[in-house]
């Protein structure tokens, strides 16, 4: 994989040149504000490591189809997202989720055994909470320049929209984001009235306002990932002593940025080094192209237990045999 110059986008200085994501500093603040979170969350991670033990004896091939509402939070015109640019934004979180991004190709050739489809399909949603028609995507008008990651996009109350039921539907918040950062996910266990994600508009998407180099939509793809309890992948620990909890990516010493070249060796992961092109990375949007097994294996314990309520399943009929399974870290 080779390194390219990076762009800071036509969006200048509103568009940051480092991918950054809140999703810790979410689940932090989550914990002051409700102490009860915690307790929840390491219970779901009790259960994960159940559901990951049966679940690989006898893997579901069905699809989850998941409908989703998108809430385009806006202070101005350009803020205010097209139709077009939600919806190419669906369709790259589809093919990344199923595998069949056109830049899978790229992932190297060590890895492509372990390279995984999470079975998931995302669709706007079709009804509304009361059952009406709808087209999934709102337009909301705010009175605020920006959000940082305290949710109060998602509340009406602070300028922001409130949640649609997420037992029901994914929430997906785009606004303007302070401080450089692109987004962040709340991990399952949380409330319901702030469950969901929150991406940056100029981030979001492949077209539109979506600027170089979070152009591609790997953002949602990113923060979607902590949505179904994906960590990342060096553990948000510096140093090699942190953990993914999945035995099939590499440990690393830093989050990686930009384009790294192929092979990127920390925490004596050699020869091949870290998984940096996988999708919950802090690569540019270009370089992540991929999930793991192990990561894939925790999104089913996910929507089979916290998340169980979200979507509908149904069969596979082109679904292909499982790939083989990795081996466990040393």
């Amino acid at each position: 994989m080779k390194a390219r110059k990076r762009s800071t986008g036509s969006a200048g200085s509103k568009t940051p040149v480092r991918r950054s994501c809140a999703c810790m500093q979410n689940f932090y603040h989550l914990c002051d504000l409700d102490h009860k979170f915690r307790e929840r969350h390491a219970r779901i991670e009790e259960a994960t490591s159940r559901r990951i033990a049966v679940g690989r004896m006898a893997p579901s091939r069905a699809i989850r189809k998941i409908p989703v509402v998108v809430h385009v939070v806006h202070n101005n015109p350009s803020e205010k997202i097209s139709i077009a640019q939600v919806k190419s934004q669906i369709k790259v979180l589809n093919q990344d989720f199923r595998a069949t991004n056109p830049d899978a190709s790229n992932v190297p050739a060590v890895w492509t055994g372990v390279t995984a489809d999470a079975r998931v399909q995302f669709e706007l949603a079709k009804k509304d909470p009361k059952g009406k028609k709808t087209s999934g995507i709102r337009f909301i008008p705010t009175n605020r320049a920006s959000f940082g990651s305290d949710d109060t996009v998602k509340s009406k109350l602070t300028g922001g929209a409130d949640a649609w039921p997420a037992t029901r539907y994914l929430n997906v918040w785009v606004c303007t984001l302070s401080g450089g950062l692109l987004g962040y996910a709340q991990f399952p266990g949380g409330p319901k009235k702030t469950d969901g994600v929150v991406i940056r508009n100029t981030a979001f998407g492949t077209t539109g306002t979506a600027a170089a180099p979070f152009d591609k939509g790997r953002t949602a793809t990113h923060e979607v990932g902590h949505f179904f309890n994906l960590r990342h992948i060096w553990g948000d620990v510096n140093g090699c002593t942190g953990t993914d909890f999945v035995s099939d990516t590499p440990n690393a010493k830093l989050p990686n940025v930009g384009e790294p070249i192929f092979p990127h060796i920390t925490c004596s992961n050699g020869p091949h080094g870290d998984m940096f092109m996988n999708y919950m990375d802090y690569v540019d949007d270009a370089a992540m192209v991929m999930f793991t097994l192990g990561q894939v294996a925790r999104m089913e314990a996910t929507l089979a237990g916290p998340r169980k309520s979200l979507g509908c399943a149904k069969p596979n009929a082109r679904t292909k045999k499982p790939r083989r399974k990795a081996s466990n870290k040393s």
